[in-house]
């Protein structure tokens, strides 16, 4: 136990000395703009984003990353972990929301 609890305040101590470099910084925002791990919710502006990115691209991570709604400036790897936040997050939302895409799709053929 006591291990594990130093390696963890150990770990906090190197997250403030990298604080320099600015793409660092930029995924520290990223993790704290993340749920903690207690709650069980996303914020709405990620579902609405990642919703968005997913209906208007599919799977397309870099065409996403050009989007004018990109407006964290993600990388495609990024946007693309969003993503996967939100499915383990919503997987029954996210499901059925895929789902209408696919019906939405087929309605206007």
């Amino acid at each position: 136990l006591m291990q594990g609890m130093e390696a963890e305040s150990h770990g906090q101590g190197q997250g403030k000395k990298i604080v320099r470099k600015p793409y660092v910084v930029n995924e520290m925002e990223y993790e704290a703009s993340l749920p903690e791990k207690k709650s069980n919710t996303l914020s709405r502006d990620l579902i609405d984003y990642v919703r968005y990115m997913i209906q208007n691209h599919g799977e397309n991570y870099k065409e996403m990353a050009r989007d004018e709604k990109n407006y964290y400036q993600d990388t495609p790897k990024q946007i693309k972990r969003k993503i996967n936040v939100y499915k383990n997050f919503y997987p029954e939302e996210y499901k059925d929301f895929i789902a209408s895409l696919k019906q939405e799709k087929m309605d206007v053929q």
